[in-house]
């Protein structure tokens, strides 16, 4: 008796979208998304921002590309 059953947190979720209705629950979900991303993004540090902006630079003139070449295949 002390523990909600999953039909008290139906119950409850009932009489949530008839007090708030869809649109407005909606749009809460959409704005506490957008905080959560905004905090998130708050937090990295500045080192962590330059990490991301370097690695997403494409190699120019004058830098070394490590790889592997291989002898292509004749398609049959």
């Amino acid at each position: 008796m002390g523990s909600l059953s999953i039909w008290h947190w139906l119950i409850v979720l009932v009489v949530v979208i008839l007090v708030f209705g869809t649109k407005k629950l909606r749009n809460l979900g959409t704005d506490l998304g957008s905080a959560v991303k905004g905090f998130k993004d708050g937090m990295k540090t500045e080192e962590d921002k330059s990490a991301q902006t370097k690695a997403e630079i494409p190699p120019s003139t004058g830098q070394t590309i490590e790889g592997e070449a291989r002898k292509e295949t004749p398609k049959v």
